[in-house]
């Protein structure tokens, strides 16, 4: 295991006709990571997840997954690689555990006397197997994705990469598949998720991508993004244009005033000296908060677009 479960130098995917899907991205998603690879609907995301598991070939550069250079090392490496691309699809008409014993059959790197085994382990991992017998048809949207996830560790796998594992899913379900890929990473298990949903990337993502029109234009930790983002503090007050002043004076930046409040960028000043400098200027303070952007503000900061649900 290196360092990075999957690294990418200029990887580019353009069709006929000369669309470019995917543009030059460097991809760096360190090993034990929950990567939360974001981005609005066209913008690339889907086709980089088929170059990594070589289902269609890239137009330029490099990338590799587990170490191993793909598409050349693909066959070595992939067995190592649980994936969900654009949701679970099963038989209908057959159960979980049936569905399950299908595909692990298909596999040519399991052996028949262990599948039993695989196939509990598997269900249990997601916490389908009071169901295991039911027929999918009859499985919530939250069952039949933990299914496709169960089916991705039909074996045991060092990275996941799950393609919008959330897509449709209702509160619970949506809470469900967050638990687990908690769980997974708990594990030790890498787990790179393209998502549309930024409040659950907040919540369990180590490290996040942004892509915009096929190009990658922010990538590090969680961490790295919370610190660059600057906290903006807003006083409520009859007398704004006087906290607007006081603002100035503190030597804050990118000041706004309108009837009612005034508000800044609050830098390195504690927020406790400037409500002390407003009270000692003698304005009335009716309310103050300090507020960060949360991803979603963020998300529009990179791109210049509000995120579309349905990437």
């Amino acid at each position: 295991m290196t360092d990075t479960a999957i690294q990418t130098a200029g990887l580019t995917k353009a069709f006929r006709g000369g669309q470019v899907a995917v543009n030059g991205i460097d991809l760096a998603v360190p090993a034990g990571a929950v990567y939360g690879f974001l981005g609005p609907n066209g913008s690339g995301k889907t086709t980089t997840i088929r170059m990594l598991l070589g289902l269609i070939f890239p137009t330029g550069g490099t990338m590799s997954v587990l170490g191993a250079r793909i598409p050349e090392q693909a066959g070595r490496v992939l067995p190592d690689v649980g994936a969900l691309v654009e949701g679970p699809a099963f038989h209908l008409y057959l159960s979980g555990r049936a569905n399950l014993a299908r595909l692990d059959a298909a596999d040519l790197t399991n052996t028949r006397r262990g599948s039993a085994a695989r196939i509990d382990s598997a269900l249990e991992r997601v916490g389908l197997s009071a169901a295991a017998g039911k027929r999918y048809r009859n499985y919530s949207l939250g069952m039949r994705q933990r299914l496709g996830i169960a089916a991705a560790l039909l074996r045991p796998r060092q990275l996941l990469i799950l393609d919008e594992p959330t897509n449709g899913l209702d509160p619970q379900g949506t809470r469900e598949v967050r638990h687990l890929i908690a769980d997974l990473a708990a594990d030790g298990i890498t787990v790179f998720v393209s998502s549309h949903l930024l409040s659950e990337v907040e919540q369990i993502c180590t490290d996040v991508g942004f892509m915009r029109t096929g190009s990658l234009v922010w990538q590090g930790s969680m961490a790295q993004l919370s610190a660059q983002q600057r906290a903006r503090v807003t006083v409520q007050t009859q007398d704004s244009l006087a906290a607007k002043g006081v603002l100035a004076d503190l030597g804050l930046a990118e000041i706004t005033e309108q009837d009612g409040s005034a508000s800044a960028v609050l830098a390195d000043r504690p927020p406790e000296q400037v409500v002390a400098a407003l009270v000692a200027a003698g304005v009335g303070v009716r309310g103050f908060t300090v507020a960060k952007p949360n991803l979603e503000d963020v998300f529009v900061q990179l791109t210049g677009e509000g995120f579309d649900v349905s990437g």
